[in-house]
């Protein structure tokens, strides 16, 4: 993913309205750079003075920092990874934003009977998405029931008082890339509402939260991309506002090996990639830490069973299915149509 992807949709989105440069009246500033093992764009809105803009921008570096120093599988010194190397059933005492993550992951972990799962790191380390990479050959029968022994989220207890986590295994160990990103979209936009910063767009890898509007003054035209291979394709547009948007697909992470296809997407249940037909799932809430968690945890479940939960549960989803001749056919839950109704703009402030 390129560092300007998802701002260059965005930009397409705003051309195709009508926008030009002559309707602006507002300026917009846009800081970008790199963290948690791809690209950020932060865009925001408004007349600021070149200091209060320099110290937003090292505010919003600082902020994706500390929470790729608690929170990444790929450092060894981060706060995960001494956890994860904690071979034994004490508490281990974390930090405020790292314990908010297992709280909102356990809660999604119940919602979704183990579909979403932090405590996977076993089965996507042996299936080549961790730090160690592809694996030479798949894993065997034998070996991913061992590891299926090691996975279980209700093996994890938290105590918020004291700010810790147990193990109840001490070979338990957890994988936050399905969460940690909404989460740290959710970091920048609390400390741009705190710097009294209304109308701003907040990007990681693709997962997005939005506020207020534009430099044209209207909703953010956000892109979701069409699944498939080559470049971004624009699949399908929305005016985001006041909400948060998030996206799991099978169509850019995977490899192939022994003739076989092994998306980066690993069910904690059963221990194997997906291979079902459900090509992306996108996932509208409040918070881009639960639409993290509720897209990866629908892309696992599949076309039905996702679309089912996404229903019993009020969330709103596009799930965006392949069919056998290979076209692609989209699915709306009744809480994602509800929001596109109205006046054409996703923002939970219309429903309250």
């Amino acid at each position: 993913m390129t560092t300007f992807r998802v701002i260059l949709l965005i930009a397409l989105a705003c051309f195709g309205d009508g926008c030009t440069s002559s309707n602006r009246s507002i300026e917009s500033h846009l800081f970008h750079g790199e963290t948690m093992g791809t690209t950020f764009s932060v865009k925001i809105v408004g007349n600021f003075h070149s200091a209060r803009l320099e110290s937003l921008g090292s505010s919003i570096t600082d902020t994706f920092t500390k929470i790729d120093e608690a929170m990444s599988t790929y450092r060894e010194d981060s706060e995960l990874s001494r956890f994860n190397q904690w071979m034994t059933t004490e508490p281990f005492q974390v930090s405020d934003d790292t314990l908010s993550v297992f709280q909102q992951a356990l809660e999604i972990s119940k919602l979704t009977g183990g579909a979403f799962d932090i405590t996977v790191e076993p089965l996507v380390s042996a299936w080549g998405f961790g730090p160690t990479g592809k694996p030479e050959k798949i894993p065997t029968d034998d070996e991913l029931k061992k590891l299926l022994g090691r996975v279980g989220y209700y093996k994890l207890e938290i105590d918020p008082s004291a700010s810790t986590i147990r193990k109840l295994d001490p070979l338990l160990s957890c994988d936050l890339s399905a969460i940690a990103k909404g989460f740290a979209v959710d970091r920048v936009s609390d400390l741009l509402e705190s710097a009294r910063v209304m109308d701003y767009l907040v990007e990681i890898g693709g997962e997005i939260r939005t506020s207020g509007q534009n430099d044209f003054q209207r909703a953010w035209n956000v892109a979701i991309e069409r699944p498939g291979p080559g470049a971004p394709v624009v699949h399908r547009l929305l005016a985001l506002s006041n909400a948060a948007l998030a996206t799991s697909g099978d169509y850019r992470n995977y490899y192939e090996i022994e003739g076989r296809r092994i998306s980066h997407a690993i069910d904690p249940r059963t221990g194997q990639p997906v291979s079902h037909g459900l090509a992306s799932v996108s996932v509208v809430a409040e918070t881009c830490m639960e639409a993290d968690a509720i897209a990866t945890a629908l892309e696992i479940l599949g076309a039905e069973d996702g679309y089912t939960l996404a229903v019993e549960q009020g969330w709103a989803a596009l799930l965006i299915n392949r069919q056998a001749d290979g076209t692609l056919h989209d699915r709306e839950s009744p809480a994602f149509t509800k929001l596109t109704s109205l006046d054409n703009r996703l923002s939970f402030k219309a429903l309250e």
